[in-house]
């Protein structure tokens, strides 16, 4: 009797080249290893069928190298039954266009183990057209683009599922073959991401019409010709005005920089350095308070001993503390003498290496600069850089190992090394989030283990054993630990979202939303219930804000398409709900003014917040236009227009507050008329015009009066100068092309 050949019992899910180099495959089409490789990728279901490989012809399309009956489908294609109206066989990773015709026959459709089921999908025979050679530089061109996506190249509701995030954002900017796109020299960033949609179309045309009466090419409508021409004049005087206030900053100025390191007076620096540690000490465990307090007394009482480090310090310390006092709103110059400081602390950072600074005082230093960046907007988007180089001279000096390796350390300086790696790993997170790059950090790059659950006052220079508190019990390191607890989890999200190989998928997005929300439930009654162990609203705000703000990137790719998928519903109530906690959060007056000042990650959140209720305002207002219920039930749509009308409030006190940026208050400006137009059933190209008029005027005032109050740096150079800059540690960073940021859409996003 003649042996029947084994038949495998299952579809093989790689390719034929991964599975003979028994590595992982990631399925795609083509995947990841060919396109490195620049090697044909082939998919080959079953053991017993011949595997069906395409070559280049001539003339750049793909020939056939076998009849479409023997045409195999991908195995995600196959167990997921997707896209069977598009040709999938084998994808050659050296060529950038791969698709051909396929006629619909069952052989070809037909589902693996299902063959006798009747195909309910029709292919589609029309090859879709090439846009890459249409593709010009600038944003303005990919948010066009998104904003009239392929029709034809969208799923079916249930297909989509299967869609990766990548894959679905690419579809949404119209990119093709791994393009990206550039925000000035810089990836673009997730709140752009976030902010471009289709809804918006309005607003880009108005901005764009604008921008085109420079060339000379006005609409034909004769009033919206003038609005235009107005709008782009005023946008050219509020960016004169916001370059004349940055004509004097320090790093414009480095081939000699004057420093005004003299603090203020005794009584105020004590507030504001009480109020530092109050507040951002709580999550960024960057100093010892009992340490700090007696360094701090040392340099009132002996200011001819002090040393720069010490300076900068205790300044910095300063600085951060005036961010959220109700003093800065009465002296303006005190915001200005924190700005010096800062400049003066990344130019100490960034001067020549000194080797013997490369010490735990160092990095102090370095932690409160980045913070003191962002918080005051002095290249707040551009941390991600410095942290690399905050990583890699941590580690230099040890902190990426544990100190029981260091044989005869104190426990002090043990706990110490352990709060600044903690504090290390949450500024990479964080920065890594809002750059939309990858964090260079994984857990097998360092043994470092948590700090100590205790207080600052029960441990000393003296110390010699230490016996931490249980985890329930709330000390001043309580914070850092959530935080530490929650970073596994926000470093796969991070992975996911910017790896360079890596696919979310939208079961992705749920197991990771569960995880990181169940822990943080689980971690926040700790909070909720330690409020007389001196928690307060600053402190619940912050650390919600710090952990929430990664779910809206999460899904975005998701969200945006559930307004035509109501598969992805949770999604976008996941969005929507995050971005209502970011910009209504418990009330306190500190944290309202690091919302109105900060930049950096305290500025990127609020960008999440404003894509997503700007958008889902718009939606929900042409959804009510279009079934009827717009005066009927529209309690939903008054909830979000206070919200954006808060939002509009807080982005005219940043401006008033220093930022210098005025797309923020006028792109809100202009959704809110959009969505007054859409409400009315009127036109809104002129309401939105006239709205981005009447917000630049008032933008334009503000700057003006506020240019008078911007001072240059003072000659007094009291504490640094030159040759002390020659001699102190440096090598910290090198980013010294430091610039105010902004708000919600920077320049480059519509020119």
């Amino acid at each position: 009797m003649e042996r029947q050949p084994r038949r495998r019992r299952r579809p093989a899910l790689s390719c034929l080249e991964c599975r003979r180099r028994k590595i992982k495959c990631n399925r795609n089409e083509p995947c990841a290893h060919c396109v490195s490789a620049k090697l044909p990728c082939t998919y080959k279901v079953y053991s017993d069928e011949p595997a069906i490989r395409r070559q280049p012809s001539q003339d750049g399309l793909w020939g056939e190298a076998s009849s479409s009956s023997a045409r195999a489908l991908s195995p995600l294609t196959q167990s997921h039954q997707l896209r069977a109206n598009r040709p999938i066989t084998q994808h050659n990773s050296q060529l950038s266009e791969s698709q051909v015709p396929v006629s619909s026959s069952p052989s070809t459709t037909a589902v693996a183990g299902q063959n006798n089921t009747p195909n309910t999908l029709s292919s589609n025979n029309t090859q879709p057209s090439n846009h890459a050679q249409d593709i010009e530089p600038g944003l303005v061109n990919i948010m066009q683009r998104g904003l009239n996506p392929d029709k034809a190249s969208a799923p079916t509701p249930i297909n989509a599922l299967c869609e990766s995030g990548r894959e679905i954002l690419a579809r949404r900017l119209g990119l093709k073959n791994s393009q990206i796109v550039l925000n000035k020299t810089r990836i673009l960033g997730w709140s752009l991401r976030v902010g471009t949609a289709p809804e918006f179309a309005p607003i880009v045309a108005c901005y764009v019409a604008a921008a085109n009466t420079a060339k000379g090419t006005p609409p034909e409508d004769t009033e919206l010709g003038t609005l235009y021409t107005q709008i782009w004049t005023l946008m050219q005087k509020c960016k004169c005005v916001a370059k004349s206030s940055k004509v004097g900053r320090p790093s414009r100025l480095l081939s000699a920089p004057d420093f005004d390191l003299a603090p203020p007076s005794r009584d105020v620096a004590d507030a504001m350095a009480t109020l530092y540690f109050q507040s951002f000490e709580s999550t960024h465990r960057i100093l010892h308070a009992p340490s700090f307090w007696k360094d701090y007394r040392r340099f009132w009482d002996h200011p001819e001993r002090v040393t720069t480090d010490l300076r900068l310090k205790v300044l910095l310390v300063i600085g951060i503390g005036t961010s959220i006092s109700e003093h800065i709103d009465q002296d303006t110059g005190l915001r200005n003498m924190a700005q010096q400081w800062i400049y003066a602390a990344q130019t100490w950072l960034s001067g020549p290496l000194e080797k013997d600074r490369l010490d735990v005082t160092g990095i102090q230093i370095y932690c409160l600069t980045i913070l003191a960046r962002q918080i005051f907007s002095i290249g707040g988007d551009l941390v991600w850089g410095s942290i690399g180089s905050l990583i890699h001279i941590g580690m230099q000096i040890g902190l990426h190992r544990d100190p029981k390796h260091i044989p005869g350390i104190s426990v002090l300086k043990t706990e110490v090394r352990r709060r600044l790696w903690a504090t290390i790993l949450e500024m990479v997170a964080q920065a890594s989030l809002d750059s939309a790059m990858p964090p260079r950090i994984s857990f097998d790059d360092f043994d470092t283990e948590a700090p100590s659950n205790v207080n600052d006052d029960e441990m000393d220079e003296s110390t010699t054993s230490l016996q931490p508190h249980p985890k329930g019990t709330y000390t001043s390191t309580s914070m850092q630990l959530i935080l530490l607890d929650l970073l596994p989890i926000r470093l796969r999200i991070l992975n996911l979202l910017n790896g360079l190989h890596s696919e979310l998928s939208y079961l992705d997005a749920l197991t990771l939303n569960s995880e990181l929300t169940d822990q943080y439930r689980t971690c926040y009654s700790l909070i909720r219930e330690n409020k007389q162990a001196g928690v307060t609203a600053f402190h619940r705000n912050l650390l919600d804000y710090l952990v929430r703000r990664f779910l809206i990137p999460l899904h975005t790719p998701f969200s945006g398409e559930a307004r035509s998928n109501p598969l992805f519903y949770y999604s976008l109530k996941v969005s929507l709900d995050s971005a209502m906690s970011i910009i209504r959060p418990e009330p306190d007056e500190g944290f309202s003014r690091l919302m109105a000042v900060g930049g950096g990650m305290f500025r990127e959140g609020v960008r999440y917040a404003l894509a997503v209720i700007t958008r889902e305002l718009i939606s929900q207002a042409e959804a009510q236009r279009s079934d009827g219920t717009l005066h009927r039930n529209n309690q939903y749509l008054q909830l979000l227009k206070e919200a954006v009308n808060e939002m509009l409030s807080l982005s005219i006190e940043r401006i008033r507050k220093g930022e210098t940026n005025v797309k923020g208050p006028m792109f809100l400006n202009m959704v809110v008329a959009q969505a007054e137009a859409i409400e009315a059933g009127t036109e809104c190209e002129l309401k939105v015009a006239q709205a981005a008029k009447n917000s630049l005027e008032q933008c334009y005032d503000m700057l003006r009066a506020r240019v008078g109050t911007i001072s240059s740096p003072c000659p007094t150079n009291t504490g640094l100068t030159p040759t002390s800059l020659d001699s102190s540690q440096g090598g910290f960073g090198l980013d010294l092309d430091l610039d105010w940021n902004t708000f919600f859409l920077p320049s480059a996003s519509f020119a």
